[in-house]
């Protein structure tokens, strides 16, 4: 099942669904036909860019600062080890710059490559509005503002608020772990030492939390996020966590936490409401504290370094 939205641009918005219309008409095209390539070539990185977006849009708004690369930069924090993706928009950004140089920014690339990486596993379509310049800076140690799955559904709230997200947005973005995999490291203290006591996470499902034990030798490994169809978008996360079969703590909190459950509740008996809602979360997640004006970003032409 896939859906089509016409989500996009209210009316005064900065971003524009025509603002490369002109300068740059087939920059849609080349960015779908890359995606495509790659994920063909490799299925995992269609989570990954998924997550490189909503890593760049948490740390310092939608600016591509998190692919800036030098000492010191958000890419080289140790939240960002497991990143995966740069080389997919660098190849991206190289044919676009063939065919309109200096012109679209690594920003729009970014974003509009992670709507092409949900649509070529299923999930649904939705309109990127163009217009977001690229940040100047890149910090490392704002990087490990991003939650990283231990955090309580408070953190967690204040988080997305301060970015301009809302209570839905948390728990539909969320369920981007339909798809993707998570290091073993991440749930070590919720299989071995939860809370410091020495003992397992007694929420954890029984028969998944001996899976996991078994899946999880050693930190260094990795493990589905969605336990019952990894490979899939669909809702299936929504309704593992009913089951107690969230991976991540921070997953199962949704279900436990009076505030977001009843949307998960929700979720997981109305597949068609997580896809419809996947795009509106998206394109809000899109416009996170953007820069537009000319004295605000650039458009790189090295997405891995500012210009000057």
């Amino acid at each position: 099942m896939r859906f089509y939205l016409s989500i996009c641009c209210p009316e005064g918005d900065v971003l524009s669904l025509s603002y490369y219309e002109k300068s740059c008409p087939n920059v849609e095209d080349i960015i779908h036909k890359k995606v495509n390539a790659w994920i063909e070539k490799d299925y995992t990185l269609a989570a990954s860019l998924i997550r490189l977006h909503f890593h760049d849009c948490a740390i310092r708004g939608c600016g591509a600062s998190i692919l800036l690369n030098y000492e010191g930069s958000e890419r080289g924090a140790s939240s960002s080890k497991s990143l995966r993706g740069f080389e997919v928009i660098d190849d991206i950004k190289a044919e676009v710059e063939k065919a309109c140089p200096h012109t679209v920014s690594c920003t729009d690339i970014l974003t509009t490559a992670a709507r092409d990486a949900t649509l070529k596993i299923g999930g649904p379509f939705w309109h990127v509005p163009f217009g977001r310049k690229d940040g100047l800076v890149s910090v490392a140690k704002e990087a490990e503002m991003v939650p990283m799955g231990h955090e309580n559904v408070t953190s967690l709230i204040e988080f997305f608020q301060s970015r301009g997200l809302g209570l839905l947005d948390l728990v539909i973005l969320s369920g981007a772990h339909t798809i993707g995999r998570s290091t073993c490291s991440s749930i070590q203290e919720r299989l071995y030492n939860y809370k410091g006591t020495g003992k397992p996470d007694p929420t954890i499902h029984a028969g998944y939390f001996y899976f996991l034990k078994r899946k999880c030798r050693w930190a260094s490994e990795y493990v589905d996020l969605d336990g019952t169809t990894p490979k899939t978008f669909d809702s299936a996360y929504y309704t593992n966590l009913q089951k107690k079969m969230g991976l991540l703590f921070t997953d199962q909190l949704l279900y436990s936490d009076s505030r977001t459950a009843p949307i998960v509740t929700a979720l997981a008996t109305q597949p068609w409401l997580f896809y419809r809602q996947f795009a509106v979360s998206m394109v809000n997640l899109g416009k996170t504290q953007i820069l537009t004006g000319s004295d605000e970003g650039e458009i790189r032409t090295n997405c891995n370094f500012v210009n000057h």
